[in-house]
């Protein structure tokens, strides 16, 4: 039966560093795999799908569902132990695709149920690792994949085995692949610890060039028509890449990888900060890969510099706020260093000691503060080095522990503690950007966990409680368990006990039926949907207090991150509201997003909860298993009502209700301040079903968890 040909990889039009990856791992698969990020369209998995076309055939011992090769086989293979010189058959690498639905037990496999049930044997059936051993496993949007099945095909990849403990089956087995994940960050970011134990990664863009876009588009339009005849026009290119590839595989034990060269590498790791020693032994290998594939008796300053391109952008990135990305000058300046260092020691040693005195003038220890010690009172201004932001002279104190700024600092017609009718000149004027420096320290610090009450059902993750598929078993559900992984055993005996006669079992032991198998119920954590409504209208535009309150959204922002939720961002300002985020899994947009909200002018309360609500209904429809948090930080100072002649304040109470009655779980967070309080905050707060905090309160740890009962 014929199949419709791939679309040939070497007609992949630019996407160099993308097909350079791709290559360098199939030749030395040590390198730790491709992570290629990039935007909708750009056409990563058609250059995925197409590479495993150039990969050399196998040779694979006769029935093996592990793929053992004849001439070396695993020794622990669940199906052998192979006979030496055992019957091998043919077959080309396998592209195994990792569905972002998968289970644990898909991926590593589990026990057989059937065959234990009619057949009463303990048997193993492989998952998608075992299928993919010697191929290539893709994983398309990994970043929507769960965190614990990403850590268990990783540690695979690292290992290149694959240790199956679950269900009373123990089981390891080779898993040696090409790991290559691809993922939009539009829909939300890898955590670094993740990121890291990719080898390699590549930023993929379409191209803003007109004729390369031509070019694409001629080419995609040309395959549709005739897949086979446009095959036929590359296939004297794929043949050269896939035998450039195979001959670079047998090359790629000899290259030589010189103490020079293995000293420019750490040098350069070093200058980039990057953390642990993985960084340094995946860019040795893929330099290693790097001249293989050029030919090459050794490594060179030109490998080095390309593996390091492609594997350090994502080593950078350390919070999820920082933006991964390497500046080719900073690598070419960490280059020139290293080699100017090695020039040196190969000319005199060096006179010092390791770790030995240094020279004054360049500021030792006892000089200024070391990079890891808050600035000192002599200090000179500067970029904040895990911030980004500038960083002002300080004494070393934490700078929310700062006095006041005083009213003077604030612009003309800012009252914050004025009455509720009182507004600021610029009512309705374009207002001036949120200030949002400062709060990156404030949202370091480890914010409240704050969860909805009851049990819930939504994707996994690690705030709210939920039944999910994994996680401590609580009861049995009643329902028939359809996996080993569900099964609740006490509760299958004792369903299964009482028949035991009827079917004729008189001796020990039991005998077992589908319909005696009662499944688990497990509860777990989920992520749930944090929608922030922020107060950015006049009566809270004071400096200090948007700093304050942006500091705070930027805390748990960085909380929702770290728990796997989704968030929208709502502000209200002049006389109307604007959802400046829609609901995203993209934590770091969420940052950058509220770094441009505009403050100034009204206060409609009462239409910035009606728009939340209108959002949630939306999302609702969209993502229904997903459980609302809506955080709302303001003073409670409205000024325009959702209808004329209302009561402001009134109408905000309302529509606050609303959002209760929608089974909405509301934080409110005052942010008024001053000697003279008007509790208006408290009363929104109320109506909503919960009690006021204040920003303090939002990251301190002597204070239980807000959850109604």
């Amino acid at each position: 039966m014929s199949t419709t040909p791939r679309f040939p990889f070497s007609a992949v039009v630019g996407h160099d560093d993308l097909r350079l990856a791709l290559v360098l791992n199939a030749v030395h698969p040590g390198v730790g795999g491709v992570l290629v990020r990039g935007e909708k369209g750009t056409a990563k998995s058609t250059a995925v799908r197409a590479l495993a076309a150039l990969l050399p055939g196998l040779d694979v011992v006769r029935g093996c569902r592990f793929g053992c090769d004849p001439a070396d086989p695993d020794p622990s293979c669940p199906d052998g132990p192979h006979p030496a010189g055992a019957a091998g058959e043919a077959r080309a690498a396998r592209l195994v695709e990792l569905p972002v639905g998968a289970t644990e037990d898909r991926l590593v496999g589990s026990l057989d149920l059937e065959r234990a049930l009619s057949e009463g044997v303990r048997a193993y059936q492989p998952g998608l690792l075992a299928d993919a051993h010697r191929g290539v496993l893709y994983v398309d949007e990994v970043n929507l994949l769960h965190d614990h099945l990403v850590d268990l095909l990783l540690d695979a990849a690292a290992m290149g085995r694959a240790n199956v403990e679950r269900d009373g089956v123990s089981v390891s087995h080779a898993a040696r692949f090409l790991l290559v994940g691809t993922m939009n960050p539009e829909e939300g970011e890898l955590r670094p610890q993740l990121l890291d134990r990719f080898g390699l990664t590549v930023e993929v863009r379409a191209a803003r060039d007109v004729d390369t876009r031509v070019e694409v588009v001629r080419r995609r339009m040309a395959f549709e028509n005739d897949p086979v005849g446009f095959a036929a026009r590359f296939a004297g290119d794929e043949a050269g890449t896939a035998a450039r590839i195979a001959e670079a595989r047998q090359r790629v034990g000899s290259v030589r990888l010189d103490d020079r060269e293995l000293r420019r590498i750490a040098s350069v790791c070093a200058r980039f900060d990057v953390d642990g020693m993985r960084a340094d032994l995946v860019i040795a290998r893929a330099a290693v890969a790097h001249a293989a594939w050029r030919g090459a008796p050794a490594v060179e300053e030109e490998d080095v510099r390309v593996a390091a391109r492609l594997a350090l952008p994502h080593r950078r990135r350390r919070d999820p706020f920082d933006e991964p990305g390497i500046d080719e000058k900073d690598l070419d300046d960490a280059l020139r260093d290293a080699a100017e260092d090695l020039d040196d020691g190969d000319d005199e040693p060096d006179p010092e000691p390791p770790g030995g005195g240094t020279d004054p003038s360049e500021g030792g220890p006892d000089q200024e503060t070391g990079p890891d010690q808050e600035a000192g009172p002599d200090r000179e201004a500067g970029p904040d080095r895990d911030t980004g932001q500038d960083r002002e002279p300080s004494n070393g104190a934490s700078e929310a522990a700062q006095p006041p700024a005083s009213d003077a600092s604030a612009s003309p017609g800012d009252a914050p503690n004025g009455p509720p009718g009182e507004e600021r000149p610029s009512a309705d004027g374009p207002g001036t950007a949120m200030p949002i420096g400062s709060p990156a320290r404030l949202s370091r610090v480890a914010a409240r966990r704050f969860e909805i009450p009851g049990v819930g059902a939504g994707a996994p993750g690690r705030r709210s409680r939920a039944r999910t598929d994994a996680g401590r078993v609580v009861r049995p559900s009643g329902e028939t368990a359809r996996k080993a992984a569900d099964l609740h055993l006490a509760a299958t005996i004792a369903a299964a006990a009482p028949s035991q006669r009827a079917r004729g079992r008189t001796g020990p032991g039991l005998l077992l039926q589908r319909d005696d198998l009662r499944a688990a119920l497990r509860e777990g954590r989920e992520g749930n949907l944090v929608l922030f409504v922020v107060d950015a209208s006049g009566s809270m535009a004071a400096r200090k207090r948007m700093s304050a309150v942006s500091g705070a959204v930027l805390a748990l922002l960085r909380d929702a991150y770290q728990r796997r939720d989704k968030v929208g961002l709502v502000t209200f300002r002049a006389s109307g509201a604007e959802l400046v985020l829609p609901p995203t899994t993209s934590v770091p947009t969420a940052q950058v997003r509220m770094a441009g909200v505009r403050t100034g002018g009204r206060t409609p309360l009462a239409e910035g909860l009606l728009l939340a609500r209108r959002t949630l209904a939306v999302e609702r429809i969209r993502d229904p298993r997903r459980r609302p948090l809506v955080v709302l930080l303001t003073d409670g100072r409205a000024t325009v009502a959702a209808r004329p002649g209302n009561d402001p304040v009134d109408d905000a109470c309302r529509a606050a209700g609303l959002l209760a009655a929608d089974g909405a779980h509301t934080i409110v967070v005052d942010c008024e301040s001053g000697f003279v309080r008007l509790g208006l905050a408290g009363r929104v707060a109320r109506a909503a079903g919960t009690l006021p905090l204040t920003i303090d309160d939002l990251t301190a740890e002597n204070l239980t968890s807000l959850v109604s009962a």
